[in-house]
């Protein structure tokens, strides 16, 4: 089968040997491209497929794949947190694991997820993306007539934004790039005034950067709840005098498990996708064959480009 890897001379389609072993082969159909991928290139050559993003067929159904898997024993798969798990047995598809910038991509059953009706595979691939911003969400409690802010444009800060307005929340975004901007106003957000320190009861940090943190804690309302969305390599720069002068609440959120209102967060994102097509439609930039991964990997990478999210299609 066809793939793609990183050697020491670029990205380059090559042929692997098909996927064979205990679980299920996915034919995929649809991959994003996320700013990890971006970050795993500037490492050099590596010895997997990258792909966590990703939808296929198995046996003619389509599937988003949950992307992380799990052994069902431990403490936190048992209180639902089934993304904490640490067994040695876990496999992250992409992540040091091969992944889904390939033709076909085997994977245990349990991380399928139906497709809802009205959600194309070929945009299915975004539900990774959208499952991470629906945890951050719900983790920040938010509820309708509370002051929301999003700062980060990216690809998760803006879904961030689509999952708040589907739950009826008002929602301002703070984004570096006119086409961020634009984006989010599509999906509804409102932007973020340049007197509006202390205004929001929730503020979603989806830039992971040290100024978003500032920003965050200049936003936030005394009392209010700051969520952790981006990714922090390293010590996380917290500003500790307003922080602690607003005593507001800190939560990390990372990837996706139980919803405690019901069923997996993987699907309830999905149901999200389905129920607002208009959400793949303004994220998904850029579409590319597999032959041509190197280009799609040079566009995501470049905001001038104008992409929020690039996704390549492995079998086309």
């Amino acid at each position: 089968m066809r793939a793609i890897r990183n050697d020491e001379t670029g990205l380059h389609v090559v042929e692997r040997p098909e996927p064979e072993g205990d679980g299920v082969v996915v034919d995929i159909a649809s991959c994003g491209i996320c700013g990890t991928d971006l970050g795993y290139l500037a490492m050099g050559p590596l010895p997997f497929t990258l792909g966590h993003e990703f939808a296929g067929y198995v046996d003619g159904v389509p599937y988003a794949v949950e992307p992380l898997t799990r052994c069902g024993q431990c403490a936190d798969c048992r209180s639902g947190n089934d993304n904490r798990c640490s067994a040695p047995t876990v496999t992250r598809y992409g992540n040091f694991f091969d992944g889904a910038l390939a033709e076909h991509l085997l994977v245990a059953d349990y991380c399928l997820t139906p497709l809802p009706a009205g959600l194309s595979i070929d945009d299915a691939s975004l539900v990774e993306t959208m499952a991470v911003a629906y945890r951050g969400v719900r983790l920040a409690e938010a509820r309708p007539g509370e002051r929301v802010c999003v700062l980060g444009g990216g690809a998760i800060g803006l879904a961030a934004v689509g999952v708040a307005r589907h739950k009826g929340i008002e929602v301002d975004l703070e984004a570096r790039h006119p086409h961020q901007r634009s984006v989010g106003e599509r999906l509804g957000a409102g932007i973020v005034a340049n007197d509006a320190e202390s205004r929001y009861d929730v503020v979603i940090e989806a830039a992971g950067s040290e100024s978003g943190l500032v920003r965050a804690f200049e936003l936030v309302r005394p009392g209010g709840r700051v969520v952790l969305l981006g990714v922090y390599h390293g010590l996380v720069p917290l500003p500790g005098i307003p922080m602690i002068v607003k005593e507001a609440t800190v939560r990390a959120s990372m990837a996706y498990a139980v919803d405690p209102g019901g069923g997996r967060e993987y699907a309830n994102a999905a149901a999200v996708l389905a129920a607002t097509p208009e959400i793949a439609r303004a994220l998904i930039t850029h579409r590319f064959p597999l032959a041509e991964a190197a280009e799609a990997f040079r566009v995501a990478a470049d905001r001038a480009s104008g992409s929020i999210k690039v996704v390549i299609h492995p079998n086309q």
